[in-house]
This record gives structure tokens, sequence and C-alpha cells, in this order.
């Protein structure tokens, strides 16, 4: 009697801990439960780990900078191809602190400036700032472009041109070329535009100032907004073209949490640099550090022609003046330099453009914009932001200096900049990950100790029923 009972008892406690499990598996309680607390932690509040890597971020990250050297200045005034060697990386780390903190609304909004400071790192470079670069002269382009059609003005450029011996393509430093130089040619100029700066660098007045005032959501009272920009300069994130400056609300700025990733979920991604806002899809899972991830990258749509994505006809710049796929017109963001933005080597761009430059390689793996992001906690784990800067360059009869120069998007240098999860956070979230990884698969757990109670159940059973010998059938056959 008793081991029939204690059979039976395990076939009941088999039964109820089976609904246990499936109940707890369909109710979602213990996901539910994980996903509450990281929500409760995504919020911009002091103390929180998520406000202490807002406001200074812990991964390194680090903007690397690739040169074009043009070989063959004469034979590109002779109407050629131009023929480049990339030099580098010129490697900078980049320190971008939240300083001027404040909270506003109740804690749900924060006010905060995002300087950023370059600090070169020779030992990661291949190359020193005193590296001299032959590239085209964007100064003298710009002029040139604005003041073609000006009545005498063409003609007096001109000759202080070759007075000075300024002609399409100069001869600069690669910190030059970055930081800044006096140009003697917008100097000059200035006396017809005094809008003209007379120092012209491409990342000119953006190494240790901020870009103005941001207000962020801190995430309190929706998890989703954490981080995201509410107002700049005084401006709603809605009404994100400038026409003074022609910046973009930078919705990234910081943020190294979106909690709860999906694989079917388009991540929005914002760039001062593009004029314009860029959203990324799921392209596929990898580990990164031992932790799982989703890679988002920018669908090809993005810089796509009016042709095969007609919703980019609001980035032709002027209305109307499209460019092939793959290139973006900021000469609007930039004092009208006639600069064109595009993904390194052109990648992704119309095959002219990767023709009409002799040393353009694309390659996926190293020209490609991504981001990495742990599926769980929506930690960004590894990040890189490509980009490549271009002058239009064509032949202007009222200047010399153009020769016979063909039309075409000349490439200047090209920015990585990238970041990957440092080893002690990397560490901190592996631990987070894997005890959320045990609680999520507790009622699978259940589900699992209730089989096995099952299958104990049933050898149980199919002994009791199995009949006993009698003492003459287990004496031995022989006898002694």
């Amino acid at each position: 009697m008793l081991k029939s009972c204690c059979v039976y008892s395990t076939g009941v406690l088999c039964i109820l801990v089976l609904i246990a499990g499936i109940t707890l598996v369909l109710s979602q309680i213990f996901p539910n439960l994980v996903y509450k607390r990281i929500k409760s932690e995504v919020v911009l509040k002091n103390g929180t780990d998520a406000f202490a890597a807002w406001a200074n971020p812990p991964p390194p990250v680090y903007m690397q900078f690739y040169m074009f050297n043009l070989t063959n200045p004469i034979e590109v005034l002779a109407g050629n191809k131009p023929a480049v060697v990339e030099l580098g990386p010129y490697t900078y780390r980049e320190y971008r602190p939240m300083l001027n903190v404040v909270f506003l609304e109740n804690g749900t909004k924060v006010e905060a400036v995002n300087p950023k400071t370059y600090v070169f790192e020779a030992s990661m470079s291949r190359g020193a700032e005193t590296d001299l670069i032959r590239t085209v002269n964007i100064p003298a382009m710009t002029v040139m472009e604005k003041v073609k059609d000006m009545p005498f003005v063409p003609g007096l450029i001109n000759d202080f041109m070759k007075g000075q011996g300024i002609g399409l393509f100069t001869t600069v430093t690669v910190g030059d070329l970055l930081w800044g130089y006096e140009d003697k040619l917008l100097a000059a100029a200035k006396a017809f535009d005094p809008t003209l700066d007379t120092v012209f660098g491409l990342f000119y007045k953006m190494n240790g100032t901020d870009d103005g005032d941001y207000v962020f959501y801190s995430g309190s009272q929706n998890y989703q907004d954490f981080a995201g920009v509410a107002l700049w300069k005084g401006q709603s994130s809605l009404n994100w073209w400038s026409s003074d400056e022609c910046n973009m609300i930078n919705g990234t700025n910081g943020a190294f949490f979106h909690p709860l990733i999906h694989k079917n979920e388009t991540l929005s991604m914002f760039s001062s640099d593009l004029c314009r806002s860029l959203y990324a899809v799921f392209e596929k899972e990898l580990w990164v550090k031992n932790l799982p991830a989703y890679r988002f990258v920018p669908p090809s749509e993005v810089f796509a022609n009016l042709s095969i994505n007609p919703a980019n006809a609001g980035f032709c710049v002027p209305a109307g003046n499209c460019l092939g796929s793959g290139l973006l017109n900021v000469s609007p963001c930039k004092q009208g330099a006639p600069i064109i933005m595009s993904s390194p080597h052109f990648y992704q761009a119309d095959e002219k453009f990767v023709k009409d430059v002799i040393g353009m390689k694309p390659r996926k793996e190293y020209h490609e914009t991504a981001i990495d992001l742990n599926p769980l906690t929506g930690i960004v784990l590894r990040a890189a932001k490509r980009l490549q800067v271009n002058v239009m360059v064509e032949k202007l009869e009222a200047f010399s200096q153009t020769g016979n120069v063909s039309t075409l998007v000349f490439p200047v240098m090209y920015l990585n900049e990238s970041v990957v999860i440092d080893d002690a956070s990397a560490k901190k979230l592996l631990s987070v990950v894997t005890m959320s990884n045990v609680v999520i698969n507790i009622p699978f757990m259940v589900v699992g100790l209730g089989v096995l109670l099952g299958i104990i159940f049933m050898v149980l059973m199919c002994r009791k029923n199995t009949p006993e010998s009698s003492p003459a059938e287990r004496e031995p056959l022989l006898k002694p």
C-alpha cells in the first residue's frame, strides 16, 4: 500500500508541476519581471547605471580619419581620371561627456550640453598630423562656385589666384585639413562676402566645443524615449532642419541603451554630418565579447536615387537637383562649399562614382555603418559610423585654374567613428544577461521537472505492474 501511494503521489505531483510550468510559460510572468526591471533601470536619474553611462560613456570612442592623396594632379587638369592613394588611419580618442546637466519637469526631461574633444593617438595611427596631403583646394572651389555668375568678380578672383599661385589642388598637413588653417583666398573673398570665414578646416570649430543646448527625455514616463532629443537650441526635434545652420537633432548623443530589441524593429539613427535622419534594419545575429548581439545597418534605400526611393526627393539640394544613389549634397550645411557626403569608397553608390576615381575599392566590412545591440538590454556593444567627404569638381570657364578637369565627385577623406564595449562593462553585462536568462527560463525548468517526474511515474508504474516470480521460479536450474 505504501509503495502504491508513493507511485500515485508521483503521478499527481507530475501533473501539478506540468500545469504550473505551462501556466508560467503562457503567462510570461518571469520574462515580464525581467523586462520591468530593465525598463525601471533605463532612466536618466542620479544613481542609476544608465545615467552614469549617458553622462560619461565608459567605452572609449575613437575617430579615425583616412585621407586620399592625389598622385596625378597635372593629368586631372587635362581631363583624366584622378588617381588617389589612401593614407591613415589618423586616430583620435574622442571624449564626449554631458555637462551642465539640469533636470526639468519633475525629472521627465534633462538639459545638457555635449562638448566633444579629440586627442591624437600616435600609437593607434599610421602617420602623424604633420603628414602632407595633396587634395582638391576646397576653399578655392567654394569661392569660384560662389562668384562664377557675378559681374567682374570672377576676373578679379582669377587674377588674385594667379598672383598667389593658388590652383585647383593644394598640399596641406593632416592637422590643418582637419582642424583649420588661415586661407589667403578666403581672406580676399571676404571683401565680397562678409559671411565667409577666413579659416578653413573640415572639422574647424568642432574640437573642444559643443553644438548647443539639448533637452533629452529621461525615460521615466516611457522607457522607449530614453535619451531621445526633445529640444535642440530651443527647437523641437520635429523641426530638425535649420535654415541658418542646417543641422540635425542628434538623437544618438550618449544614448547607449534601447531596451528589448527585436529583429523586426527599425532603429532611428541621426547624423548631424549628413543633415538628415537615417534608419537601420536588422541584418544578422552575432557575438561581441561573449555577448549576443543583433546587427543593424542602414539599407541601401537610405541613399538611393529617386527612381528607387521617391521618398528621398526632399533631400535633393537645391530642389530638383538630385545626385545619383549613394550621395548626399550637404553644401547648404557647409556655407555653400560643394561638399558631397557618401559612404567610404562610394560603398553602395552608383558604380559610375567608383569608376571615376582610380583607387576606389568599396568593401562592406570596412566601409559600412553598423551598430551591434544586445537584444535583452539594448546596450550598444559595438558601433561604427563611416562617412566620406567629397567635393564636386567641374570646369569653370571664368577660371583658368580648373583647366579641362572633368566633372566628377572627388574623394577627400573618410572617417570611422567607432566604439566597442569595454571589458569591465562587458563582464558586468554578461552577469546581468546570464542571470536574466536563468530567471526567464524558470518556467521551462519547471516544465522540464514535470516531464522528469512523468518519466519516473511511468517507470514506477511499469515496475508495479510487473508480476513477481515465485520461490520455485527463483531456484537455480542446476543444483550442486
